[in-house]
């Protein structure tokens, strides 16, 4: 487990040392004293919060809704930095689902999230608890990373698969991070654009274009919070202008691109999101 620091954010935080059994599955561990407003941005996943604490994360979003507790959330959920998690002696293994794979795990398409923060407990019912319990009995990250992970390959193995069209039309876009021709897409997969358009939402949860400008800002964000200049990100990340990538910095984190890299749950990024050593 290392120690995060960035400002006034201080946090234990904690990764596996084996990828995960499912391709498109990430995780890591927090520990949290006092999480104290934590702006989340969005990500090209599905983010999926299993807490085990004594304490419990509160997730506030739009207009004045609150979850407290597991949640689970679609891509790009926290959009013009409107969804916000906050508590005291959170303890929680945060998973990012690749869309591809999330209908498969979560038993509903990440369209029928609707944009929203939901329980986990209306997704799962007692499947919830338990493994709330197990987390809890754990006596180690590791332990609990493992267990996570076989919930994660058992529903996985259970559930429906994408369209192959679709996971490769998601593919591509990742691949190219957000650099892709979106109006390509259809004819390189033999389908109507209509119809990907609407496989493709009715399957991840949002449109193609949609997808690709959140993967182009995914990586444009990171770049930024490295310290690279706004000028040469926007060149380099298929932006038009350097006007064109503060409109959809702002956009998407309801801060500037001068800003962002003050941003923790994007700083954290390096210690949290890697298999360790």
């Amino acid at each position: 487990m290392r120690t995060f620091v960035h400002g006034a954010a201080v946090w234990d935080v904690a990764r596996p040392r084996r990828r995960s059994r499912v391709a498109g599955v990430t995780m890591a561990g927090f520990r949290v004293r006092d999480l104290d407003a934590l702006r989340m941005v969005p990500h090209p996943a599905v983010t999926l919060l299993l807490e085990f604490g004594t304490g419990a994360p509160v997730v506030d979003y739009a207009g004045g809704r609150q979850q407290r507790g597991s949640v689970v959330a679609g891509p790009g959920i926290g959009s013009g930095g409107a969804v916000w998690a906050r508590g005291e002696n959170v303890e929680c293994v945060q998973v990012r689902l690749s869309p591809v794979i999330a209908r498969a795990v979560l038993g509903v398409s990440p369209a029928d999230l609707d944009g929203a923060v939901v329980a986990l407990d209306d997704l799962w019912g007692r499947e919830a608890s338990r493994i709330r319990e197990r987390l809890g009995e754990a006596s180690s990250w590791q332990d609990r990373f493992a267990l996570t992970d076989a919930l994660l390959a058992r529903r996985y193995e259970a559930g429906p698969p994408v369209d192959p069209e679709v996971a490769w039309a998601w593919d591509r876009i990742v691949g190219d991070r957000g650099l892709v021709r979106v109006d390509g897409l259809a004819g390189e997969v033999g389908w109507s654009r209509k119809r990907l358009w609407s496989r493709f939402r009715s399957q991840l949860g949002l449109p193609p274009k949609r997808a690709v400008k959140l993967v182009r800002f995914d990586h444009a964000a990171h770049r930024l919070v490295a310290g690279e200049g706004a000028a040469r990100v926007a060149a380099d990340g298929g932006y038009t202008d350097q006007s064109h990538l503060h409109r959809d910095v702002v956009a998407f984190t309801g801060v500037t691109p001068a800003n962002v890299a003050g941003e923790p749950f994007l700083a954290v990024d390096d210690i949290a999101w890697a298999i360790a050593p």
